[in-house]
């Protein structure tokens, strides 16, 4: 048994999406405020019957939520069912879409949905409604009708009185909580996977509120946690999320090793020395306030008749975990040096790491009723499901610790003897997380992404959806490898991203953070990734980025080269029936190989808008012709790479200033005295070789001018410029 899909309605940010869980381990990413976040608490809210707030609603439902208390004031006609099919169209909903054996019947025959069901999937839809919606009805409009008399009563006086509306009645104190509540109904196998989500059949209302008690075990770990904080010790007993590892300890012990619970054999040597250690403890006790205690009878009390005091202590072994110092960190392998320190003078990102594993420990003991958990047993059977959910692991973890934690999560949650003969109990494990060290450490059939949708007419608010990867480079395995590898070997935030940028050089690299900095402020304040891709392999992030439908700019080189020897690079020129060999530009983007084309393209040409699945726009960058002052006339360059575009560009600061290396050699060429077209041609040369250093050349740059001074070539400012208006358009 598995659970094989989400569908989450209404919920803040997720208006309508669909999310698939992996087998074992599902990573949501995405943008900050992009609704991963959402998606957690949703599933909080719906299987762990935590809280619903009003402001859970999404915002685009509130004008229709208004509009049916408008019909209510008004005093029409009244039809509860009707009303009650509105509100499922606003209000938050839950699809939740498991897969059963044949062999587990026993565990869903509660939500089976006919008796021809024989194994499959099955649905259940958990809706936050209206208790009564009768009563709601009644309610909203007495105290509406009552604030709008008190206002008639004094029309000098402009005051606005709650409630104004549906929603401001909604909004106030705890009356959202009070007035709703979840219903859950069986779900059609058969339409699960049709594109838009089936109307409920109220008719297969389920006898509870939760028909998933029993069915499915939930633990969550929230993002905001403080591991370190022993202030508030009953608050950390009951809250995952204020424990140190004491207090998780002594939880751990209170539930699952506490020999004077329910004591068995093996239990009663150790009840046996506690016994004795109390004996002599009271002993000693006695001992030390027997003059106290004398000198208290002095004073005539206890009387004659008055019972006498004594001292006897209360010894458990919980209570020597409850101290922050309980546990402790032996600094040394030997164990006769006895040099410790207690857990909250070790390093703060280990002692998380620790934290967070024994909690997971913790979940999994839990449900497998470990040790004197075992009890429990009597009274519920272990569920055949485990879903934990964990929110954003890096907020305590130091980036060394993010990729340990990752690794062995799963495996922690599964390491039980049990779990491991008996298949059909199974963990899933769904983490929410910003942290590109974590997603490096997935592969892509377990990344959910989700994407930022702009307002549209339709939805009046920003909303998001979500995008599964699994299979978005089909069956080439080649590529997917190459992907992960390269994803893995650079510190790509890739899928956490506002925009991406390819730039095909070290050079462009190095320098175009630097651009950005200085002359781009409003895309500097952007989370926009810079990805250094060789041209030749740039199609091979084709698939990743139109399936995540990524506002991205593409800076390459034109490549100019000849039909005859196509891989060939030769000195770009008009009228000569060169082409470009570029692979971005040829078949990607413009699908255009003529030079004198490409150069006389106007920007608006180079811009693409994409719409599968969801509308998104791409533009390519490359050399332009650049007007050059040269022996006092002015003369086109037609630059070839980024190099060559940088020296025409800032022509008098090249010819001017010296350096070392490439800075000297183009020096020297500027003052050389050439006629422009052997100027060209020898600047051409310079950057074409095959063991031109280029990266050093951009070292060389930063170090002897500062790139603030630097004019950035015009090809590329033109798509920064885009990139920036873009995003522009999209906030």
């Amino acid at each position: 048994m598995q659970i094989k899909r989400f569908d989450i309605q209404n919920f803040r940010k997720l208006k309508s999406c669909k999310i698939e869980l992996s087998n074992e381990t599902t990573v949501f990413v995405g943008a900050n405020n992009s609704g991963k976040t959402s998606a957690m608490d949703a599933l909080a809210k719906f299987l762990s019957e935590r809280k619903f707030v009003f402001n859970d609603i999404t915002l685009s439902n509130r004008n229709n939520l208004n509009d049916i208390g408008k019909v209510w004031v008004m005093g029409e006609e009244f039809d509860p069912e009707k009303c009650m099919k509105e509100m499922e169209q606003i209000m938050p909903v839950l699809d939740v879409w498991i897969n059963v054996a044949d062999n587990e019947l026993q565990y869903v025959s509660n939500i089976i949905p006919t008796l021809d069901w024989d194994g499959g999937f099955l649905g259940v839809r958990f809706i936050y409604v209206p208790r009564d919606i009768t009563k709601l009805r009644s309610i909203f409009k007495d105290s509406f009708d009552a604030a709008a008399k008190t206002c008639s009563s004094s029309p000098k006086i402009k005051l606005s009185l709650w409630p104004q509306n549906l929603c401001d009645y909604l909004g106030k104190g705890d009356l959202f909580h009070t007035l709703f509540e979840i219903k859950a109904y069986v779900l059609d196998p058969s339409k699960m996977e049709e594109d838009d989500l089936q109307p409920t059949d109220y008719l297969m209302e389920c006898v509870t509120s939760n028909p998933l008690a029993g069915l499915i075990k939930i633990d969550i770990f929230s993002a905001q946690r403080g591991f370190s904080d022993t202030s508030d010790e009953k608050t950390a007993e009951t809250n995952y999320h204020a424990q140190n590892l004491s207090i998780q300890l002594k939880n751990y012990y209170d539930k699952h090793l506490d020999p004077e619970n329910e004591p068995s054999p093996e239990d009663l040597r150790t009840l046996q020395a506690m016994e004795k250690a109390k004996k002599a403890f009271n002993e000693i006790l006695s001992d030390k306030f027997h003059n106290a205690i004398l000198e208290l009878e002095k004073l005539g009390y206890p009387g004659i008749n008055d019972p006498r005091i004594t001292i006897e202590s209360k010894m458990s072994a919980s209570d020597t975990l409850r101290h922050d110092a309980a546990v402790q960190y032996a600094l040394t392998s030997n164990p006769k040096e006895d040099l410790k320190l207690p857990e909250k003078y070790n390093g703060l990102g280990y002692q998380n790491l620790i934290s967070m594993v024994f909690l997971l420990m913790r979940f999994r003991d839990d449900w497998m009723r470990t040790g004197k958990a075992n009890r429990e047993l009597l009274e519920n059977r272990i569920e055949p499901l485990h879903l934990v959910l964990l929110e954003e692991p890096e907020a305590h973890l130091h980036v060394q610790v993010q990729q340990v934690f990752i690794k062995k999560a799963y495996d922690v949650l599964t390491n039980n003897q049990f779990l491991k003969e008996h298949s059909n109990f199974r963990t899933q494990l769904v983490i929410s997380s910003h942290s590109s060290h974590i997603a490096r450490e997935m592969e892509f059939k377990d990344l959910r992404y989700f994407k930022r949708l702009p307002a549209t007419k339709d939805c009046i608010v920003p909303v998001s959806k979500v995008i599964n990867l699994s299979g978005v480079f089909g069956e080439d395995n080649e590529t997917t490898r190459f992907i992960t590898r390269y994803l893995r070997t650079t510190h790509c935030d890739l899928f956490f991203a506002d925009a991406a940028i390819l730039v095909e050089g070290s050079a462009e690299y190095m320098l175009l953070p630097h651009f950005i900095r200085n002359k781009y402020k409003e895309l500097n304040q952007r989370y926009i990734t810079v990805l250094e891709i060789n041209g030749r392999h740039s199609q091979r992030l084709k698939p990743l980025i139109e399936k995540m439908c990524l506002p991205t700019l593409i800076i390459t080189d034109i490549d100019s080269g000849s039909l005859e020897g196509y891989h060939s690079h030769i000195l770009p020129r008009r009228g000569k029936g060169i082409i470009s060999t570029n692979y971005a530009i040829t078949q990607w983007l413009l699908k255009e190989k003529s030079l004198d084309k490409l150069l006389d393209l106007s920007s608006k040409k180079k811009e693409k808008c994409f719409k599968t699945p969801y509308k998104f726009e791409m533009r390519i960058a490359y050399q332009m012709p650049v007007m050059v002052e040269y022996d006092g006339e002015v003369h086109e360059a037609l630059p070839s790479t980024f190099e060559d575009s940088l020296v025409y560009t800032n022509f008098s600061r090249f010819s001017s200033k010296t350096g070392e290396g490439l800075m000297k050699n183009i020096y020297d060429t500027c003052n050389e005295g050439l006629d422009f077209a052997s100027f060209h041609e020898k600047i051409y040369k310079l950057f074409r070789g095959k063991d031109v250093p280029k990266a050093g050349f951009a070292l060389d740059l930063i170090y002897s001018v500062d790139p603030e001074d630097l004019q950035v070539p015009n090809y590329i400012n033109e798509g920064l410029l885009w990139l920036q208006d873009l995003l522009d358009k999209h906030e």
